[in-house]
Formats: C-alpha cells, structure tokens, sequence
C-alpha cells in the first residue's frame, strides 16, 4: 500500500474555468500593472482537486504535471501561503485532475489555486476571512480572486475589484491553439492600446466591449489568429484574457455542440462550455468535505 491509499482524501474539489467576456485597457499604474475593466464569465467546466490532510506539516502534489515543478505549482504556493497565514502546522497531500489548458487564458492556474485556499482553509479549520483569503489570492495570481468570490464578475483595478453580475444564458465554443502567449509581452508590447475609455455595466450589456490585447496577440501569434478567423465563418469571436484560447457565444447547447463538432473535424481542440454564474465550488464548500456517496475514502482516521 501507498502513502497515498492509506490516506484520507476529500475528493472533487471544482476548479472552474473562466472567461473574460471582454478587456479593456484603461491605464497603466505608477508601478507598472495595467488598469483593466473586464466581465469574468464562470463556466461548467473545470479541473478537479483532491486533499488529504496530514500531521506532518508537509505541503506536495502527488500528481503529475508536464512543465511544472513542485515549487512553481500554484496549488502547493496557495496552501504554503495559506499555512502561514493560518498559523497552522498540518500538511497536506494535493492531487491535481487537470482538464483545462495551462496557460490558455482560461484561468485554470488561478482556479487551482483559488480552490486550494478555500478547501484547506476548510479542512484545516484555519477559519481565514474572505478578505484575508482574497489578499493571499492576489499575491499569486490577478485572476485568483474572481474564483474565490465564486461569481461572474464586473472587474476593475488589476481585476481584484469585483461586482457580481447576473448574465443571458449562453453557451461557448472554444478552442485551444497549441501555442504559449507570453501575458507579460503581450502587456509589454508598445502597440497595446492602454487608454480605452472606462465604461458602465449597462453599455457592455447593451453590447459594448472588445478585448484590447487582441490585435497585439493576433499579430504575434499566428496560430490564435487562425482560430480567430476559423470562428470568424461562425459568428463574432473574442480572444479570452490574453489567450491562447478564442470563444465564441452562442444562443443555446445545439447551436455550441454543431460549431464544436464542425471545429474538431477541422482540427482544432475544442471545448464546449455553458456560463454559469455562481461557481460550482461554492455549491461543492457547502456540501462539506464528503458529499453523499463520494468524497473521503481512507483506511486511517477521517479528516
């Protein structure tokens, strides 16, 4: 037997993805972020997150992942963070499901992380606020506390001044080029516009909004511009954060699942997703650490 099967795991832990309805460039700060206004979309698609909580005081990601190491990983940096924080001495086993692309501006890493703290800030009984949670998230990632509020969002400031918004009902179509977008180049870039004109909720409901760093990102990377084109013959796409991923909006499942199925015979890797505005998480953090029939599996004490 494993360390790992002797352990006592609290299973399915959602980490959603998200995507940025649109981007606009409002200024840039005297200590160099940008100033943003965006609408965060939550989707029904995530990865899933495991834990398994330990006495030993050691923090690890028991599960592969390509590319990045134990000290990069960004669930091991928001429970190491969350340690001190919390003051607390126990550990924690983190095992990794990992369904969305890395670095494709669908939030994956930021949602991992998101997830990390408010599980663990659950199971250890750290007992931190949402505004102390909200500070740690910050620190690791622009993105992480949209997913800790757990809502499709107003954004403003680097993204961490947040107003939940209730939108349409949609599904999306995305697809995934096989490339990495540099987010810091991309906002390096001197042919980034970064003097949008701020605008109200009401004008990006009545259709208002593009995403700025598209033209950079389209000039750059060739491939995010095939599939910007590609969408292009379907509807109207839009570039999700700084990409790599495009999206498109459509009216209901059928529609998403027929411009899906067209794009995967093309070629390109495709995902399907329904907006949902409160995250899943939240619905998964009620529930407690073992939902009715799945969730702790052991053969040592319970967490």
């Amino acid at each position: 037997m494993t360390e790992s099967d002797a352990l006592c795991w609290s299973r399915d832990w959602p980490a959603p993805a998200k995507l940025n309805l649109f981007l606009h460039v409002t200024g840039r700060r005297a200590d160099g972020y940008h100033e943003l206004q965006t609408v965060f979309r939550l989707l029904d698609v995530a990865d899933r997150l495991d834990f398994a909580v330990t006495d030993d005081g050691e923090v690890c990601r028991v599960s592969d992942l390509t590319g990045v190491d134990q000290a990069a990983d960004l669930t091991v940096r928001a429970a190491r963070a969350l340690q001190q924080a919390g003051g607390t001495v126990r550990g924690a086993r983190i095992r990794l499901h990992k369904r969305l692309p890395m670095g494709g501006g669908l939030g994956g890493g930021s949602s991992d992380a998101a997830t990390t703290l408010l599980a663990l800030n659950h199971l250890w009984g750290t007992g931190l606020s949402p505004a102390a949670l909200a500070d740690i998230g910050l620190s690791l990632g622009a993105d992480v506390p949209v997913f800790l509020h757990g809502h499709s969002s107003w954004g403003e400031g680097v993204g961490e001044r947040l107003q939940p918004v209730t939108l349409p009902p949609s599904w999306y179509v995305i697809l995934c080029p096989q490339c990495a977008v540099s987010t810091a180049g991309i906002f390096a870039d001197p042919e980034l516009t970064r003097n949008s004109a701020a605008i109200r909720i009401p004008a990006f409901l009545a259709g208002e909004g593009r995403n700025d760093c598209e033209p950079v990102v389209r000039r750059l990377y060739p491939d995010v511009a095939q599939a910007l084109d590609w969408l292009g013959n379907e509807g109207e796409p839009r570039l999700t954060g700084t990409g790599a991923c495009v999206f498109l909006a459509c009216a209901d499942q059928r529609r998403a699942r027929a411009v899906g199925d067209r794009a995967a015979e093309a070629g390109w890797q495709v995902i399907v997703a329904r907006g949902q505005d409160r995250s899943a998480l939240l619905d998964r953090l009620d529930a407690g650490p073992c939902p009715p029939g799945r969730g702790l599996t052991s053969q040592s004490t319970g967490v």
